[in-house]
């Protein structure tokens, strides 16, 4: 159970409690500030353990006292408290994924297709669909801010957006390698294929997140080369943004305006620095012992879409479900709900 990893809070807890009374911590204003800080910020973490124990030594106690006579009573108020401890395991999630101070920001989501050739561009682009539709479920709205689209509705790459309250939230688990195995459109023999296709979730950094120097940055122009009729061949608005000192690169070239391309363009710039930013801080962050899953490294294979069986598949958790036509429509928060619950049992586990 999750509110089990709140036992670390309830043990700080006591133990701050406890120094506040010492003497030498009340003659010093800088460490009775310091404690009685950190005892504000734990305090809901550790009372709602408590109140744990208290309802766990309660169910103790009515089996100790059950009797035939009484039996359908007891079991009625344990009942009761079992209730409530469901009550205050999810209250342990909320409190544990509120600790993330990213859940709410808006997401650049990027898509690109993998091992497979044709067909891999046709999943990205079945992938981007899903997104899209599980945006709009939860009242999200979303834009495409770049794409390189290919034959059959496929796409090489696509970048788009989603705003609204909780959006990180609801996609924060689908970074990495997805694989789709199915028999592609391009197959005329009815051979069944695997092929994969990357997604990168990028909490959206404002100017505020991430500085960056006009020095560090070398921005090209070009001819688009992408759909939009003549206007796009004849003016050079598509835009090539190069962060110097970390190498990567942005191209935008969606729109008409070159202005819109390059505010594009900075726009997913800032939110890549600020994922490696936020890589290279839980590095440091190691020797805590954190563990969380969908670190958002693109190497790492998370699900897996097997069409013939109507699975879905998480390599994560080992979640399963066969209505992979209903996840492919956007009905993705079965699987979703399944990862919260597991991240805040490995993160309460590993001492975060």
């Amino acid at each position: 159970m999750i509110i089990e990893s709140f036992k670390t809070f309830y043990d700080r807890y006591n133990e701050l409690n406890s120094l506040l009374s010492q003497p030498d911590v009340v003659n010093s204003p800088d460490k009775f500030i310091k404690y009685s800080k950190e005892l504000s910020q734990i305090s809901e973490q550790a009372l709602l353990y408590e109140k744990y124990l208290a309802l766990e030594n309660e169910i103790e106690e009515l089996k100790g006292i059950m009797s035939e006579d009484m039996e359908a009573e007891i079991k009625e108020e344990i009942s009761e408290k079992e209730k409530e401890i469901e009550a205050i395991e999810k209250k342990a999630l909320q409190l544990l994924e509120d600790a993330d101070p990213d859940l709410n920001r808006n997401i650049i989501v990027e898509i690109r297709a993998g091992v497979g050739g044709q067909e891999s561009a046709i999943f990205a682009g079945d992938l981007l669909r899903m997104y899209l539709r599980y945006a709009e479920r939860h009242d999200l709205k979303s834009e495409i801010l770049y794409s390189h689209e290919t034959e059959l509705d496929g796409f090489k790459e696509v970048v788009f957006s989603v705003s609204g309250k909780g959006a990180y939230k609801l996609f924060k688990y689908e970074s990495g390698v997805h694989r789709v195995q199915r028999v592609p459109l391009t197959e005329a023999s009815g051979r069944i294929h695997t092929s994969t296709a990357t997604v990168a979730v990028l909490p959206e950094a404002t100017e505020v997140d991430v500085e960056i120097a006009p020095e560090d940055l070398k921005i090209d122009t070009f001819r688009s080369s992408g759909a939009g009729g003549q206007h796009v061949n004849r003016t050079e608005s598509a835009v090539r943004i190069t962060h110097i000192p970390t190498g990567i690169v942005v191209v935008c070239e969606s729109e008409r305006s070159q202005i819109q391309n390059r505010s594009i363009a900075m726009k997913i710039l800032r939110s890549r620095l600020l994922e490696l930013k936020k890589k290279e801080e839980n590095k440091k962050m190691s020797s805590m012992r954190r563990n969380q899953i969908g670190s958002g490294e693109r190497s790492e294979k998370i699900r897996t879409y097997n069409f013939p069986q109507n699975r879905v598949s998480d390599h994560r958790n080992g979640f399963t479900t066969y209505k992979l036509d209903r996840v492919m429509n956007g009905e993705l928060d079965e699987i979703i709900e399944s990862l919260r619950e597991w991240e805040a049992q490995k993160n309460g586990i590993s001492g975060s």
